[in-house]
């Protein structure tokens, strides 16, 4: 995982540097500087443009300056201050005016070669360094970033990803501690354990998973997060389903129809809400799921019905006995759940709903953001927009319940945002502008481990 800070944490971080100011600097400096001349392809006879503000990040672009005038580049170094309005023609512009603390508003000037690439230092000076949100006129759109010692918000969120380019983390020595890391972090594939193979006296009730869902005309969100969880790692699938959702069937689960009427020792994990509906005999359905005392998963119309009195209630009871609880809300679904939609800053949101709900809360988007009641939050940024299509957040579902099944309860909000992860890079892998949610599913035999 990659720490991620906020901008005050950062500052903090800063203040109790272990290594002098200036030495910091050069270090920062050199990073830019090697960036830049990847950037370039070299260094000899080239023009670049540093814009330097009047604090650290600007002597970090100062430093990178005198280190790429070295190797013979021909660098001006312009004050972002009293910079004029357009810039001098340059074959690499370095933004080096302000970085994540900035909290006013700022434009930076014209380029006079507006194709030229642009590094940005820490951050494109303008973004919010939490947001990710433009605090003035339009930033500079950077091929690259270099922030240093952790990454923060406004890399990953708003207009950060597309502002940033490619973001490179260097390490100069600041002291990110292993608190920060727990705290917040940004999901990689290094972090995803592998599923167990199983052994000769591994069966299929060692890892079974009950799905309460579907509704008439509403079997295919059944059916996707059925198939999901078995590709997910779950050996055996239980479905909780009326009989007017026959329309679409999951051929390998084992089916039953309301009430439920199930043997909760045999099942490791229970998922409900893809197509439930939102009536009383669904609140029934989730209802008595969630009696069962399983670690549950729930999405989809589960959330809109949290409400109902009698879900509410088995929710009361669950919570007194500290069984785990996972919801999957999109920004609509945040809002029916807590009453609010989240504002700019997703991981406060998350953070607020996880505490409000006593659940680990995933809050889908770009980024997605996975927090617990303890305010520990995991970020993951593998997906794209491609994934806000139907039926994607069931097979979602499906994999977080297939992760748990298979992989146990212990450490919830890491096997949720895995499963997050995972759902990302199965989208990255489908080929086509606007991939359907059953495309994933072929997609999980290339990701899943």
């Amino acid at each position: 995982m990659i720490p991620v800070v906020t901008p005050a944490r950062m500052a903090e971080i800063d203040a109790a540097a272990p290594k002098p100011v200036d030495v910091l600097i050069e270090r920062a400096g050199a990073a830019v500087a090697r960036a830049a001349v990847e950037m370039m392809g070299g260094t000899y006879g080239r023009r670049v443009v540093v814009l330097a503000g009047p604090g650290n990040n600007g002597a970090d672009g100062r430093a990178a300056a005198r280190r790429l005038r070295r190797r013979g580049a021909r660098v001006r170094v312009i004050s972002a201050t009293d910079a004029p309005e357009t810039l001098p023609v340059a074959a690499l512009y370095i933004d080096a005016a302000f970085g994540t603390g900035l909290s006013r508003p700022y434009t930076p000037p014209q380029r006079g070669r507006p194709d030229a690439p642009v590094l940005a230092v820490d951050i494109p000076s303008g973004l919010d360094g939490l947001t990710g949100e433009p605090l003035g006129g339009p930033v500079w759109i950077a091929r690259r970033t270099v922030t240093f010692a952790a990454l923060k918000p406004g890399l990953l969120f708003g207009g950060g990803p597309a502002a940033c380019g490619s973001t490179t983390v260097a390490d100069i020595g600041l002291a990110v501690s292993a608190e920060d890391l727990d705290n917040c972090a940004l999901m990689t594939d290094a972090d995803i354990e592998s599923l167990p193979a199983g052994t000769g006296t591994t069966h299929k009730w060692h890892s079974a998973a009950l799905v309460v869902a579907g509704s008439p005309g509403m079997g295919g969100a059944a059916a996707l997060a059925c198939e999901a969880a078995v590709r997910s790692g779950a050996r055996m699938i239980h479905l909780s389903t009326s009989a007017e959702a026959a329309t679409v069937s999951f051929i390998e689960a084992v089916r039953s129809e309301p009430p439920l009427a199930v043997d909760a020792d045999r099942f490791a994990v229970c998922a409900a809400g893809p197509g439930l509906a939102t009536g009383e005999q669904a609140a029934k359905r989730l209802a008595d799921a969630l009696a069962l005392d399983l670690p549950t998963v729930i999405d989809a119309d589960g959330l809109r019905l949290l409400h109902d009195p009698a879900v509410a209630a088995a929710m009361d009871q669950r919570l007194s006995r500290s069984v785990p609880i996972v919801l999957t809300p999109h920004d609509a679904e945040l809002e029916a759940v807590t009453g609010s939609r989240p504002g700019p800053d997703r991981i406060a949101a998350t953070r607020a709903a996880a505490a409000q709900t006593q659940a680990v809360v995933l809050l889908k988007g770009g980024p997605t953001v996975v927090a617990d009641p303890h305010g520990r939050a995991r970020i993951v940024s593998s997906g794209d927009a491609r994934l806000a299509t139907a039926g994607t957040g069931d097979v979602l579902t499906g994999m977080i319940a297939g992760r748990l099944a298979a992989l146990g309860s212990q450490g919830l909000l890491h096997r949720v945002a895995e499963a997050a992860h995972l759902h990302g890079r199965a989208a990255s892998t489908v080929g086509g502008a606007r991939p359907v949610a059953s495309d994933l599913l072929g997609a999980l035999r290339t990701v899943t481990q």
